[in-house]
């Protein structure tokens, strides 16, 4: 029995979109230039790790963001604004610091500066190389969205790095972005009704 017009054209269309169109003698499928994980073209390979790298970096941050549902005591939160080293090292101090900057747009520096911490922890080599290469297409690379402020130099020492991933080859950009946040951010989030609706709301909850 013949078949149906609509099932040819569809499972026309089907192939079309698993084979992709026909290429001419000679001439390679474009987007497959090499294996270039730099942000320096679009191959396929490097859409794939590009993919893969938003993949982890939002496991990653739903881990972070449940870790830091914790409630921080009056203490705590007042100690912040007298440290900004003090609010750094802790998990919730982080996540209300990260709220303020998404707020203002630059919640990158901070993703970057966690994401360094975490290098610099990691032991094993291939996962070293691995998340070196994922921290420089996702915050270093000038083809990406979230590409964080350094300067010439402390980018140019990255740049000769990576053919040597390590997991402190970050100290020195890391220290730059952590000033950034310190001098010019942190300022400004102590003034926020980020934090000063949290600091009212734990003075609050001690008056009741």
């Amino acid at each position: 029995m013949p078949q149906s017009v609509s099932g040819v054209e569809m499972r026309k269309r089907q192939q079309g979109r698993i084979e992709g169109p026909p290429q001419a003698p000679g001439h390679p499928r474009p987007n497959t230039c090499c294996l270039c994980w730099c942000g320096c073209c679009k191959c396929l390979w490097n859409e794939d790790r590009r993919e893969r790298s938003e993949r982890q970096t939002c496991t990653k941050m739903d881990s972070i963001e449940a870790t830091e549902e914790q409630h921080p005591t009056l203490d705590e939160v007042i100690a912040w604004s007298r440290s900004f080293e003090m609010m750094m090292r802790s998990p919730e101090g982080r996540g209300v610091f990260r709220e303020f900057l998404r707020s203002e747009y630059s919640e990158e520096n901070l993703m970057f500066w966690i994401a360094c911490e975490e290098l610099k922890k990691e032991t094993n080599p291939s996962a070293i190389d691995e998340k070196a290469r994922i921290i420089y297409e996702d915050y270093v690379s000038i083809l990406s969205p979230k590409e964080v402020s350094l300067d010439s130099r402390v980018r140019e020492g990255i740049n000769q790095s990576l053919a040597e991933p390590s997991g402190t080859m970050y100290e020195e950009a890391q220290l730059q972005i952590y000033t950034l946040m310190h001098r010019d951010s942190f300022p400004r989030f102590l003034s926020s009704s980020v934090y000063r609706d949290l600091l009212n709301s734990k003075r609050a909850c001690l008056d009741t």
